[in-house]
């Protein structure tokens, strides 16, 4: 409940604003999203091992023809059923308020909060819960050599996404491209924006560390005409045993030697386990004339794990990618890209003398759009992917209208065939949907989707039953500001980092 009621406060207060003294600003964001989804459902089922039979394929079946699996020692084997339809109708809304002019130069406060539930009595849809959350909230003091800021707030670094509540402190020399920066508080779960003991993460249950772990770190970084250099580090601590969840260091760097050429790449080091993490490197060009982007790259990636968690005792291998891509502009009005990657598993030490499997794959992909010049573009494209475990290929294609600025539809539809190699399974499912976008205003925006989901596995079970699925959903933006303009924000706004949610 304290949650609704630091949401309800937070829209109360930009309603208050306009009655605010000629310096104050604000700009509020509402975005309101619903959903309603017809889906097929499962329902877990189980049989005595006595009461199974032999399949065609020489498995044990039920006597109706549902593949079954038995476990030694258990007098039961499991399969899962066809369930009834499921009906979800999911909710969510968006507020991102920031507001400024407050008696002190350089002065603002940020907030973004969400609402979510759903209009069904159904199971809740994923992330519907809590039903209310502050994604962030805090006061910034800005000035042009530092920044301050205080609160609850998230940052993004080659480490992934970090949140906590607590205090960030930027210092700059624009002068010479140097930046400071400075950062610690109490964690947030990673990935998400509640803490590790929040009551909506009871499925790592005695798993979780008993307090809320306490982060901190550091980056500089250094700017010129040629280069940018970032160095990152950052710790976690779980105060209950003052050890160590997690320690690493990165560096990330750009060079730009001539027009059009960039040259990217970084590293990062564990320190908790020993080893190094993931690692990239890219060479890109761009034409001047804007008709040529091309790119080389080569990636390793290792995942990580904190160390309260069970899943870096399975020592995860990272993988190696070589990849290109070469996006083409022959004509004015067509566009012609092509990508492709090839990736294989490090060496994992296991054993596997029944079954061989394969430890690497590659992926492609190839699309076009041509606008005609009656504001009409069409495109396609294919894509295919072999890997371990499975593989998958389809098109993918659509149509875009836009007979005015304020005004969008679109048609698409696209085909995916993924077969499965360690199942007796396979997967095809065709797509297709209408799109429209009306924009009355720079501050008002309402999107239409309507999608549907056809999709047949092709099993020599009775399990072969189709997953159709159908999914409309609406969205409306608002954005209300003070003054006749969004311009004119001041540095202490601008210089806030932006939130994907904010994003068009």
């Amino acid at each position: 409940m304290s949650r609704i009621r630091t949401a309800t406060a937070l829209l109360c207060l930009a309603i208050a604003l306009p009655r605010s003294g000629p310096a104050q600003g604000y700009r509020l964001r509402l975005d309101t999203r619903g959903q309603a989804v017809a889906y097929r459902g499962v329902q877990l089922d189980s049989i005595p091992v006595s009461d199974t039979v032999t399949s065609p394929n020489g498995g044990p079946a039920t006597q109706d023809g549902f593949a079954v699996s038995c476990f030694p020692g258990s007098g039961y084997c499991s399969f899962f059923r066809p369930g009834v339809q499921q009906d979800a109708r999911p909710v969510t809304s968006n507020a991102d308020l920031t507001v400024w002019g407050l008696g002190v130069p350089g002065l603002s406060i940020h907030a973004i909060a969400r609402l979510a539930g759903s209009l069904s009595s159904a199971d809740p849809w994923p992330g519907a819960e809590p039903t209310a959350q502050l994604l962030e909230t805090y006061a910034q003091y800005a000035v042009e050599r530092f920044a301050f800021q205080v609160g609850r707030q998230t940052l993004t670094t080659r480490f992934g996404f970090t949140g906590f509540d607590g205090g960030r402190l930027t210092v700059r020399d624009s002068r010479h491209g140097l930046d400071l920066t400075g950062y610690g508080g109490w964690g947030l779960w990673r990935g998400a924006v509640l803490p590790v003991t929040s009551p909506e993460l009871n499925p790592l249950g005695e798993f979780r560390p008993p307090e809320r772990t306490v982060v901190a770190g550091a980056g500089a970084g250094w700017t010129t005409s040629r280069m940018d250099i970032k160095l990152t580090y950052q710790r976690e601590v779980d105060p209950s045993v003052d050890y160590f969840v997690s320690e690493r260091a990165g560096v990330d760097a750009a060079l730009r030697p001539y027009r059009g050429v960039t040259l990217s790449g970084g590293a990062d080091y564990d320190m908790a386990q020993g080893w190094w993490g993931s690692a990239e490197g890219t060479l890109a060009y761009a034409a001047p004339n804007g008709r040529v982007h091309a790119s080389a790259a080569v990636r390793r990636y290792r995942p990580h794990f904190d160390l309260w968690t069970i899943w870096g005792a399975f020592s995860p291998v990272p993988y190696t990618a070589i990849d290109a891509s070469l996006a083409v502009t022959p004509i004015r009005r067509l566009e012609l890209r092509a990508s492709g990657e090839r990736y294989s598993f490090a060496d994992a030490e296991a054993a596997t003398p029944l079954v061989s499997v394969e430890s690497d794959g590659w992926r492609f992909s190839w699309d076009a759009a041509y606008t005609l010049p009656q504001s009409l573009t069409v495109r396609g494209g294919y894509h295919a992917e072999f890997g371990p475990g499975a593989s998958s290929r389809g098109f993918e294609g659509g149509v875009t209208y836009s007979p005015a600025e304020f005004l969008t539809l679109a048609l698409h539809g696209g085909t995916l065939n993924r077969p499965l190699e360690l199942r007796f399974d396979e997967s095809s499912v065709r797509t297709y949907g209408l799109y429209a976008q009306y924009r009355s205003s720079s501050r008002v925006r309402v999107e239409l989707d309507a999608s549907g989901y056809s999709e047949d596995r092709q099993r020599p079970d009775a399990a072969a039953f189709s997953w159709d699925q159908l999914r409309v959903s609406a969205r409306v933006v608002f954005v209300f500001a003070s003054g006749a303009e969004l311009r004119g924000l001041p540095p202490a706004v601008l210089q806030m980092p932006r939130s994907p949610e904010a994003a068009p």
